[in-house]
């Protein structure tokens, strides 16, 4: 029998029975869970990352949606919440009038339904969170700070608060590395090498390189974690005054103060992230696009294909720091330093 007629028969068959192939497909799949029972999966398998920013979006989502089943929900409920989250965002410094929180919500369910297409309980096209367009995002406001107003920053920094020593260094390390706040948050005693000058940092999509810092900072990193109670190599590298390993809520507190104290500061949102973008352009105008990707940790990026060709090594980050810094490192390339 040819599998022509194979097929027609069958065809006919499943007619009779008014049963679809679809029918025998769904049939096949495990039941399909509600919110609330599928949640937890979703969350034990998230990073730490997607964890802090779509927790509080996931706990949204499983108090209105809790009792309904994944394949229960449609586009037009998942624009709703994006709606209702950008309405009810509290207003920030950076913020845009809700657009990053109905972005996150929008996120925040296509994981959900990422992970349920990857256990095999809906197919892709039934999704659907990527049925629903993200907002545009709007161009950034952040740009380099000059160096009168980085210099205004770090006085402030120096002069008050309640520990003048951790946020001075903390800026320092950003400005030098032009590391995330997770990089930062991650480092630990093993993670330096005062010997090289260098840190070796841990950001976000796990990535992970050595940075270099100079050897004055090196030092004082070193001191300030042994003064503090770091003796494992895994103990955390900055810390609070009482021993604590210190946490992102400083963060927090120290922009909140320099921002009372220097107005322009809250007026136009200024961040951690501003001091990256501050490093990252001063290196590409002295030192080209380049360098500036690796000295940002995006070397392994995918971008246009001439990147392929201009990457950077250590060595040239290093030479970048020395001449940003005016500061001699042991792995700067002199002859390069005066280019």
């Amino acid at each position: 029998m040819s599998d022509a007629r194979r097929i027609a028969d069958a065809q006919r068959l499943l007619a009779e029975l008014g049963v679809s192939v679809d029918d025998l497909r769904d049939a096949q799949r495990p039941q399909v869970p509600t919110i609330a029972e599928y949640l937890p999966r979703v969350v034990a398998a998230a990073g730490p990352g997607a964890s802090r920013t779509y927790g509080s979006y996931w706990a949204r989502i499983a108090a209105q949606w809790g009792d309904r089943r994944l394949d229960s929900i449609v586009a037009t409920d998942v624009e709703a919440l994006q709606r209702q989250a950008a309405a009810v965002a509290l207003p920030r410094r950076n913020g845009r009038g809700g657009r990053h929180a109905g972005e996150h919500v929008i996120a925040a369910v296509r994981a959900i339904y990422n992970r349920a297409v990857a256990d095999g309980l809906m197919d892709a096209s039934a999704s659907p969170a990527h049925r629903v367009s993200k907002p545009r995002r709007l161009p950034s406001t952040r740009r380099a700070l000059t160096p009168e107003e980085l210099e205004e920053i770090n006085q402030v920094a120096r002069s008050s608060g309640n520990d003048v020593v951790l946020d001075a260094i903390l800026l320092r390390l950003h400005t030098e590395t032009a590391c995330r706040r997770g990089g930062a948050l991650a480092l630990r005693l093993m993670d330096l090498d005062r010997d090289r000058g260098l840190v070796r940092l841990t950001e976000k999509g796990g990535t992970l390189r050595w940075q270099p810092i100079t050897l004055d900072l090196a030092a004082s990193l070193y001191d300030h974690a042994r003064h503090r109670g770091a003796v494992l190599p895994t103990d955390a590298l900055l810390r609070f005054r009482h021993g604590g390993a210190f946490t992102s809520r400083r963060y927090d507190h120290l922009w909140k103060r320099i921002g009372e104290r220097l107005p322009w500061v809250a007026a136009q949102g200024i961040s951690t992230h501003w001091l990256r973008h501050t490093t990252l352009t001063w290196v590409e105008r002295h030192f080209g696009y380049g360098v500036a990707r690796a000295y940002a940790g995006h070397t392994d990026s995918t971008g246009a294909a001439t990147t392929t060709y201009i990457k950077a090594d250590l060595n040239a980050v290093a030479t970048a720091l020395s001449a940003m810094t005016g500061q001699p490192h042991p792995l700067a390339r002199p002859t390069d330093a005066s280019a």
